[in-house]
């Protein structure tokens, strides 16, 4: 019995990779995977497909299979804004491709499923990623920063208005535009008034911690992967972007600390008695926990999650102890990426689902995005020695975690291209 779409129209079968292309660069899914992807579901489709993926924008070319060379191809071009991390959506639409595909599900019913996954997100939806915003917050001051008790409550504090602002813009263009200097300055703003009338904090520690969600270590990463694997013009957009973003987040703190200086609001910047040691390990679950809500991963994948983020992190903290001459820094970074990427693949091995269920928490404590924003921040203070430094070993950091991943694709060899 041939499958439903052996004899559907080229057009119907065109209208679902668009679709399918579409739902996957939404859901933050990286211009070499992307492309993989589309392709050999296209081949699979009986189509011969051409991808190009760039952050704002895809372009395909397709074509009966064989007949790319008779000048019978038709090209597609979609204008996109930049995706954003949603794994059980991403899940979903991985899922479908794979009915439509093993001929359990109709191309047409195929395509609307698709289509209905762009729903927007519902009220309970809303209200998790606020709360992963203050939970991720709170938890990075006491893991990384090792901040004090006050400094814990205001930094989650603050992460919940943050993660109150982001949900705004989401349907609100302009607003989406300087979102980012708007919460760097809420954040710095509301950490000044409470050190200057309330409490005395660490006031860069409480900043930093408040914003790690927004500083893209992330899109910095995916950048050098997309870079490395050849797909310069991607990797170059990606790396530009993650520069604006880091530099509007530089700009806010830098003006709310000079208006609220201007206006003689003087913080109180006087480091508490930092948290015991043992808070460490509640810390990280709950940062597993607030990474499993903040990407929107499926219930059914949260414990994958949490043990993909506690594993990167205690393999980073591991490695970074082994003794040498190497920084210890790079190198746990690197063990940790190895084994977070050998865990994805093999996930998407076991379960049949994407490895970016794994691999995309589960690097989120190992990027260097708070370095860079350091970087930036020094340099806009005139420290250019300083600043350098630090953008140095961004660089390394982020080498090391790419080569990290590269490693562990080669470890263990991905069954699928997500």
């Amino acid at each position: 019995m041939l499958p439903p779409f052996a004899t559907a129209a080229l057009t119907t079968r065109i209208a679902f990779l668009l679709e399918l292309a579409r739902r996957l660069h939404q859901y933050g899914t990286a211009a070499p995977r992307l492309e993989v992807a589309v392709h050999r579901a296209a081949r699979r489709l009986g189509v011969q497909a051409d991808v190009w993926s760039s952050p704002t924008a895809i372009i395909i070319s397709f074509a009966e299979l064989g007949q790319a060379d008779e000048g019978l191809a038709q090209t597609q071009v979609m204008r996109l804004p930049p995706g954003d991390v949603n794994l059980a959506r991403l899940c979903a639409a991985d899922e479908i491709a794979d009915r439509v595909i093993a001929g359990d599900l109709d191309l047409r019913e195929g395509f609307h499923l698709l289509r209905a996954l762009g729903a927007p997100d519902t009220r309970r939806a809303k209200i998790t990623t606020v709360l992963s915003y203050g939970l991720s917050a709170a938890s990075i001051a006491a893991l990384f920063l090792h901040s004090s008790w006050v400094d814990l409550l205001v930094a989650g504090f603050i992460g919940l208005l943050i993660g109150w602002i982001t949900i705004l813009s989401a349907t609100r263009p302009r607003l989406a535009v300087a979102s980012d200097a708007i919460c760097a300055m809420v954040a710095t703003t509301v950490a000044i008034v409470v050190s200057a009338f309330v409490v005395p904090l660490a006031i860069k520690p409480v900043v930093l911690a408040a914003l790690i969600v927004l500083i893209p270590g992330m899109s910095l990463t995916t950048a050098v992967r997309e870079v490395s694997s050849g797909h310069l013009v991607s990797g170059m957009a990606r790396l530009g972007g993650a520069t604006a973003t880091l530099l509007k987040l530089t700009f806010g703190t830098v003006a709310a600390t000079q208006v609220c200086a201007a206006l003689g609001i003087v913080a109180r910047d006087f480091t508490l008695p930092p948290l015991p040691s043992w808070t460490d390990w509640p810390a990280l679950l709950v940062a597993a926990v607030a990474f499993a809500m903040l990407f929107r991963a499926a219930r059914r994948d949260w414990p994958a999650v949490i043990v993909a983020v506690i594993a990167g992190y205690l393999a980073t903290r591991w490695g970074g102890e082994i003794p040498g001459r190497l920084p210890s820094a790079p190198v746990g970074v690197f063990i940790g990426g190895l084994l977070v990427g050998a865990l994805a693949n093999l996930y998407a091995r076991i379960a049949k689902r994407p490895g970016a269920v794994i691999r995309e928490p589960g690097i989120l404590l190992l990027v260097p995005g708070s370095v860079g924003f350091r970087s930036v921040s020094f340099l806009l203070d005139r420290d250019t020695s300083l600043g350098m430094d630090t953008a140095l070993l961004l660089l390394t950091l982020l080498v090391s975690l790419v080569a990290g991943l590269l490693f562990g694709e080669l470890l263990v060899s991905p069954r699928r291209s997500l």
